[in-house]
């Protein structure tokens, strides 16, 4: 109950924080819409605080914490995706999401070979859908002296 509470309260406040920062965006030159740029981080804000609140309201009852080997397995998914933005830059979206998606894949006992394939297949389909289909620019890396 205790450590529902607490992350409940963490959670509030790294809502009301993300929410306060989301009113911050300023609308694009001429586009004075009805939904500007800080509408959807303002409604993860409020979807977290609700979320949040119902945490601290009405907690599980505590349970024991995970063996080692969990908490060890869940630090490397972590570190993964830690890794994945620190070399999102240099080597661009396709690169790093491949090898993130590869490594995750692996660690959920994928076969190396396939757990490839489908790394650098989705973030290949990701990269196209969100370059070509909604117009969003994702890196293409630096390393390769393309920006």
């Amino acid at each position: 109950m205790i450590n529902d509470r607490v992350l409940g309260l963490l959670g509030l406040i790294l809502a009301v924080i993300y929410g306060l920062h989301a009113q911050e965006f300023q609308p694009a030159f001429g586009g004075g819409g009805a939904i500007g740029p800080s509408a959807f981080p303002t409604l993860l804000a409020v979807l977290l605080a609700i979320s949040c609140i119902y945490l601290m309201v009405k907690p599980d009852p505590d349970e024991a914490w995970p063996p080692l080997k969990t908490l060890v397995e869940l630090a490397l998914i972590l570190a993964v995706l830690l890794g994945f933005v620190v070399i999102l830059e240099p080597l661009g979206f396709i690169l790093s999401a491949g090898l993130a998606v590869t490594l995750l894949a692996w660690r959920m006992n994928a076969s190396l070979k396939p757990a490839a394939l489908v790394g650098f297949c989705s973030s290949v389909f990701m990269f196209a859908l969100f370059t070509y289909g909604l117009d969003l620019a994702l890196p293409v890396g630096t390393l390769w002296g393309m920006n």
